[in-house]
């Protein structure tokens, strides 16, 4: 038979083939193409019920799974219904973050400060060992504090040798050089003046008694680099005055009204010191001037 010309005309759809396994429907009486029924209405293993009023067959449940012997369950998936949890295994440590029911978590580990406690310890040695040593070096490098326990004090020695009188004659005194005593009515300039020649006892001994301190020196013993630094020590410095002294025993001689000491170099720190105790105190007649004295060296 040609197939049909023209546009296409739909048309009922031709019935489909009986399915000799299907269970009959709710029109099965009037439906002449519908399959026969089976014995007892029901298909074989189907759950459909016969609508032709035979009893439906009972169902039965598929019985819940039971794990076998030694089944214990993998940690890591998800409980699956019908299976009993997961009981926990033994000497298995949970890991962190996989909280699965029966698994304890561990607690997270603790940090140690047992490098931290250390390094502090060996810091703080450290430090108390650095102190000690610097401390040791200052106590073994420092200089002894001058002292003037070696000043002669001639106010206990011998007190009478101390009398203020005026002269106009030579005097003899008992300690070389004199540091008080009978003396001239004028004194000798003390206001840092440098004497490069032996000037006289008597005009000496008078400044000392306004307060003055009188260097003297032993030219045989000291000159050149060793005089300059000792003038500096006088020069510029009210109530003080430096002269020579031929023949003194001590290179270096220090004269307060009634003190005296001995030094054998012009860096020895007691100079400064005698110096800064004694002037302007020592002598008795405390205030007088030092100024408008007598500079010349000749008696």
């Amino acid at each position: 038979m040609p197939p049909p010309s023209g546009p296409y005309q739909p048309g009922p759809a031709p019935h489909p083939a009986p399915d000799p396994y299907a269970a009959p429907g709710p029109y099965a009486a009037s439906d002449p193409h519908a399959a026969p029924a089976y014995p007892g209405g029901v298909v074989p293993d189907s759950p459909v019920p016969d609508v032709s009023g035979a009893p439906a067959p009972q169902a039965y449940p598929h019985p819940p799974h039971q794990p076998g012997p030694g089944y214990t369950g993998q940690p890591g998936y998800p409980q699956q219904p019908g299976y009993p949890p997961f009981p926990p295994q033994p000497d298995y440590a949970q890991q962190h973050g996989y909280p699965y029911p029966g698994y304890a978590l561990l607690p997270p580990p603790k940090k140690s400060r047992t490098g931290l406690i250390v390094g502090l310890v060996a810091g703080f040695v450290a430090l108390l060992l650095t102190a000690a040593g610097v401390g040791t070096w200052l106590y073994l490098s420092k200089e002894p504090p001058p002292d003037l326990s070696a000043v002669v004090d001639y106010h206990k020695t011998m007190p009478d040798a101390l009398g203020q009188e005026h002269s106009d004659k030579p005097v003899s005194y008992p300690m070389t050089p004199p540091v008080g005593g009978t003396h001239a009515p004028v004194w000798q300039n003390c206001m840092g003046d440098v004497y490069t020649s032996k000037i006289p006892s008597e005009r000496a001994v008078h400044s000392l008694e306004h307060g003055a301190i009188w260097i003297t020196y032993d030219p045989a013993q000291l000159s050149g680099s060793g005089l300059s630094t000792l003038a500096g020590k006088v020069r510029g410095t009210e109530y003080t005055f430096l002269s020579p002294f031929p023949g003194q025993k001590p290179k270096i001689s220090l004269q307060a009204w009634g003190y005296q000491l001995a030094v054998d170099s012009p860096e020895d720190k007691r100079i400064e010191l005698f110096i800064q105790r004694y002037r302007k105190t020592a002598g008795p007649e405390k205030g007088a001037t030092c100024s408008g004295g007598s500079t010349s060296t000749s008696s």
